[in-house]
């Protein structure tokens, strides 16, 4: 049995369509929308509202971690925009229906798929084919093996769509019980998983994904999120613990055979 896993994928669907090639199935870990790209600051539904150059200071502020700053841009961006008689709402929506129009189709068939912090959970059950299952504190068996998925992300100072309450996302680990692959958008709370490199910060991890996996003891917690690791891959226990990779940038699935 092989399975090939994706996670950020953020508007690259000419990769995730050959994604599920040579394997049983493809699991998506979330993050499918593309709002603004850090390296390239001509893509995504930021520098299609605003120009590059808006974006290039708006991604500086932002990594900067001076979020308040970065609001402020923001705001007066999109009053310039409803000046024009342009809705944040509906532009915003608009552009997140054409991206998850494509992305959807190039889902090979069976996939399952859970959302990332990015996403609008609300959208997908209009894309979502025959043949994708969407699960978020839910499980399937594939394989013989029982894969339980937990979307979306911790509240942070981001602010981005899919933001859970602590006990809300505690409750969703909680559902699963036993299984034999814990997978989730965002990582276990170990500052080896969660430290990006290159944004040189701390993403959020969770705490209940943690203490599942070691009480749990699956063989695997898949993740995505981290762009940029510290560390890919390591052990807690009898767990192997596996950042999947950056999607959009490598367009290559990790793989999981047995």
């Amino acid at each position: 049995m092989r399975i090939h896993v994706v996670s950020d994928v953020h508007g690259n669907a000419r990769d995730l369509a050959a994604a599920g090639e040579g394997a049983d199935a493809l699991l998506c870990l979330g993050d499918l929308v593309l709002f603004l790209d850090y390296a390239d600051h001509a893509r995504g539904i930021f520098p299609d509202l605003f120009g590059e150059e808006n974006t290039r200071r708006y991604v500086a502020l932002r990594t900067d971690r001076r979020f308040d700053e970065a609001r402020v841009l923001a705001r007066g961006l999109w009053a310039r925009l409803a000046e024009r008689g342009v809705d944040q709402a509906t532009a915003v929506e608009s552009a997140v229906r054409a991206q998850y129009a494509e992305l959807f189709a190039a889902f090979p068939t069976p996939t399952y798929a859970t959302y990332g912090n990015v996403d609008l959970p609300r959208l997908w059950p209009e894309y979502a084919r025959p043949g994708t299952t969407v699960l978020d504190g839910g499980r399937a068996e594939i394989g013989g093996l029982v894969f339980g998925f937990v979307g979306g992300g911790l509240p942070t100072p981001m602010r981005t769509p899919y933001e859970v309450p602590e006990e809300e996302y505690a409750a969703k680990v909680e559902a699963l019980g036993e299984v034999d692959v814990l997978c989730s958008h965002i990582p276990p709370d170990l500052p080896e998983l969660t430290y990006d490199t290159v944004a040189r910060r701390f993403e959020r991890g969770s705490t209940a994904l943690l203490d599942a996996i070691r009480r749990v003891r699956p063989r695997y917690a898949l993740f995505g999120h981290v762009h940029q690791p510290l560390v890919r891959r390591m052990r807690v226990g009898a767990t192997e613990c596996v950042n999947v990779g950056h999607f959009a940038s490598s367009g290559r699935p990790w793989a999981l055979e047995w």
